[in-house]
């Protein structure tokens, strides 16, 4: 009999990851997901400022692939009888390895009234809810001075500019960037009108807008939540081993540490860089990462020792609205070069990035790096 896998999450990880799993090993392979389409969710911030998004079915992705589609929400995993519990089946789906792709989502709990007065883009359900709440605003606070929040701001400003947009970091503008790449974000948050409040940590989030860690209040109708990311308990709540953060302690190969048939993929793992360094969660990792997982099962299937994942960063791709862009090349280790791309050149340098990633969605097979 043909052994089961079950993926578990269709983002940017786990849809090449079943697709991959269904062509290399042979096993009948069922793939779970909360919704039936694929959601591009590097583009979000476009989607909730009023930009239309292409539809992309899981069904059509699928086609002719074998992998077996369930529209549900996993609820429980009992590692034990090895079995994962869904929402509205009561059946639970059986499986030999389990690939963990649950992904991430805005961390809307650390801070006080940000659940009830936030808006967070890291769905499309949440982008969509953005989306109808801006023609009633007059002021937008985004917190949150990574990327997500830099291209939120810049794309909320851009698309609506009787917005006053305001973006809000407990650390510096561009932390992550190298200089030149900083002043030239600096110089398109002026040109774009976005105010930036740097080094104010936000305490909590009122209806009227954030208040600071000092007490001071930045007005707002809405605020876009970009600052932290968490993931879901499912896999701690099954004893799976998890990191500090909750995502799935792995091993170079994407192997759970505590559950062998357990591999974890994207941001759901806590992936270590050979210098021991934790990999960010991203795009950039989570497609490689699943194509490398599948690799892993495939190997130790046939006999054959896999591989651990060898990894290097090469850019941060940041779109700044639709006519400016910033491409940060890095250093291996994620750490920024003072070599970046702008203006329209970087525009299309991103966009040929995130249709790669979504051509990659149709070819799993195709080696992506970062």
């Amino acid at each position: 009999m043909a052994k089961q896998i079950v993926v578990l999450g269709a983002g940017y990880a786990g849809l090449p990851a079943a697709k991959l799993a269904a062509r290399r090993t042979g096993a009948r392979v069922t793939l779970v997901n909360a919704s039936d389409r694929f959601v591009e969710r590097v583009r979000l911030h476009q989607l909730g400022s009023g930009q239309e998004l292409r539809d992309r079915p899981l069904k059509e992705l699928l086609s002719g692939t074998g992998v077996r589609l369930v529209v549900d929400r996993a609820e429980r995993i009992d590692t034990e009888n090895r079995t994962v519990h869904l929402a509205a089946d009561a059946e639970p789906l059986r499986y030999d390895i389990l690939v963990y792709a649950l992904g991430s989502g805005p961390d809307l709990a650390s801070v006080p009234g940000a659940a009830e007065h936030a808006h967070g883009v890291t769905t499309r359900e949440q982008a969509e809810q953005l989306l109808k709440r801006l023609p009633e605003s007059r002021s937008v606070a985004v917190v949150g001075g990574g990327l997500t929040g830099i291209e939120a701001a810049a794309e909320i400003a851009e698309s609506h500019p009787d917005l006053k947009v305001r973006l809000v970091t407990a650390e510096r503008l561009g932390a992550a960037l190298s200089r030149i790449g900083t002043a030239h974000l600096r110089r398109t948050f002026a040109r774009l009108g976005v105010d930036v409040i740097e080094g104010a940590p936000v305490a909590e989030v009122r209806a009227d807008g954030p208040v600071l860690a000092g007490g001071d209040r930045v007005p707002a109708d809405t605020v876009v939540w970009t600052t932290g990311f968490t993931v879901p308990d499912l896999a701690r709540r099954a004893g799976v081993e998890t990191a500090g953060d909750g995502r799935i302690a792995v091993d170079a190969t994407m192997r759970s540490l505590s559950h062998p048939e357990v591999y974890a993929v994207g941001d759901a793992a806590a992936l270590v860089s050979g210098d021991g360094k934790r990999l960010r969660m991203s795009c950039a990792t989570g497609i490689p990462s699943g194509q490398h997982a599948v690799r892993s099962i495939a190997a130790r299937e046939s006999g054959r020792r896999a591989r651990p994942l060898r990894f290097a960063y090469f850019q941060q791709c940041i779109s700044l609205g639709r006519e400016d862009g910033l491409i940060q090349f890095v250093h291996p280790d994620d750490s920024p070069r003072e070599r970046i791309l702008t203006g329209r050149a970087a525009v299309l340098y991103k966009e040929a990035i995130v249709r790669g990633a979504a051509y990659a969605m149709r070819r799993p097979g195709i080696p992506m790096s970062a």
